[in-house]
C-alpha cells in the first residue's frame, strides 16, 4: 500500500535522539503561549461558545470579543503577578483594531508571533500566490506596530497548504509551531533552507479542550497539572518543551481564569527547575547548539 507522505522531516525516535539541556543546564521548558485574534462579523471562521459549526451571530461574535476587550486584560495582570513571560500568536488585523493591546505586550516585552490576517480564514484553502499574499501582509501588519518581523509562525487554525513551510522559510521566518508532533524541537526541510519546528501542544490548549471537547475549568487546570507533572519527571532523562496554549476570550472568563491560575501557582512552585521562556528563545537556543544535536 502507497500512502501519501511528505519529505518534510524524518522519522526520530525520542530514546535515540542526542542529549543537550536549556540554558542554566535546566531540562525542561515551559511556554505560555497566548493567542490574540480578530474575527468578521457574521461572516467568515469563528469559535463558538456552544457548539462546534455554528452560524456567525451576533452573539459568537461578542463572545469572542470579549477575550480582546475583557479578557485579555485579565490574563496581561496575571502573567504581571506571576511575573512570567508569554508569546503572543497576533492576527495582524487586531493591532490595528486594539492599539492598547500591542502597548501592553510592548511594556511587557514579550514575543509576537505571525498568526495570519484573520482567524476568520484560513490559508490552506488558497492558492501560492494568495497564500504568498497573507504572509507578507501579515508580516508587515506586526512590523508596522513592533518595528521587526516576527520570527515564529503560527497558521490560524493550524493549518497548512503544501507549499506553507517554503513560503514562511522564503518570507525570512525562523521557526513554526503548526507541526505538533513532538516534545522537541526538530529540523524540517524546505525549498529554501531548514526551518525549525517548535512544540506547541494542541491537547492543553483550551480552545479544542474547553471549546470543542467541552472539559470543565477544573478538568483542564488538572490536565495543565498533569502534563507538567510528567514532563518534570520525564526531563530528568532528556530535555522537553511544555506549553500552555491560551485564548483570552476562553482562559479569560473569570471562572476559567481562577482554575488558571491554581495551575500556574502550582507549576512556578518548581520554578528553579525549569526554563520559563518563548518559542523564540526556544529557537534561538537550538540554533546555536552544535550542528545534529537537533535531529
Amino acid at each position: 500500500m502507497d500512502l501519501p507522505r511528505h519529505d518534510r522531516y524524518d522519522y526520530s525516535a525520542l530514546p535515540t535522539r542526542a542529549d543537550y539541556s536549556w540554558p542554566g543546564a535546566k531540562r525542561l521548558a515551559v511556554c505560555i503561549c497566548n493567542n490574540i485574534e480578530q474575527f468578521a462579523f457574521l461572516s467568515g471562521l469563528g469559535s463558538d461558545s456552544t457548539r462546534a459549526g455554528a452560524p456567525q451571530s451576533t452573539r459568537n461574535y461578542a463572545w469572542r470579543d470579549y477575550g480582546n476587550r475583557v479578557g485579555q486584560w485579565y490574563l496581561f495582570d496575571l502573567l504581571d503577578e506571576l511575573g512570567v513571560p508569554a508569546s503572543h500568536n497576533v492576527n495582524s488585523a487586531v493591532l490595528d483594531a486594539c492599539p492598547e493591546i500591542v502597548e501592553r505586550i510592548k511594556l511587557r516585552g514579550d514575543e509576537v508571533i505571525g498568526h495570519g490576517r484573520t482567524n476568520a480564514e484560513r490559508q490552506d484553502v488558497l492558492s501560492e500566490a494568495e497564500e504568498a499574499r497573507l504572509i507578507s501582509e501579515s508580516t508587515q501588519g506586526v512590523v508596522r506596530h513592533f518595528g521587526a518581523p516576527p520570527a515564529g509562525w503560527l497558521g490560524p487554525y493550524l493549518a497548512q497548504s503544501p507549499v506553507t513551510l517554503d513560503l514562511l522559510k522564503e518570507a525570512g521566518y525562523a521557526y513554526v509551531l503548526d507541526w505538533p508532533a513532538d516534545d522537541q524541537p526538530f529540523w524540517m526541510r524546505t525549498r529554501a533552507g531548514p526551518i525549525l519546528s517548535v512544540p506547541y501542544s494542541i491537547e492543553i490548549n483550551d480552545s479544542p479542550a474547553l471549546v470543542y471537547r467541552q472539559h470543565s475549568a477544573r478538568e483542564f487546570e488538572q490536565m495543565m497539572i498533569d502534563q507538567f507533572d510528567e514532563m518534570l519527571f520525564q526531563s530528568e532523562r532528556r530535555p522537553l518543551v511544555y506549553t500552555v496554549v491560551l485564548h483570552p476570550f476562553v482562559i479569560g472568563q473569570p471562572f476559567r481564569l481562577r482554575a488558571l491560575r491554581r495551575a500556574l501557582a502550582h507549576i512556578l512552585r518548581h520554578r528553579d527547575r525549569l526554563w520559563l521562556t518563548t518559542p523564540g528563545e526556544i529557537a534561538r537556543h537550538c540554533m546555536n547548539l552544535a550542528p545534529g544535536l537537533i535531529p
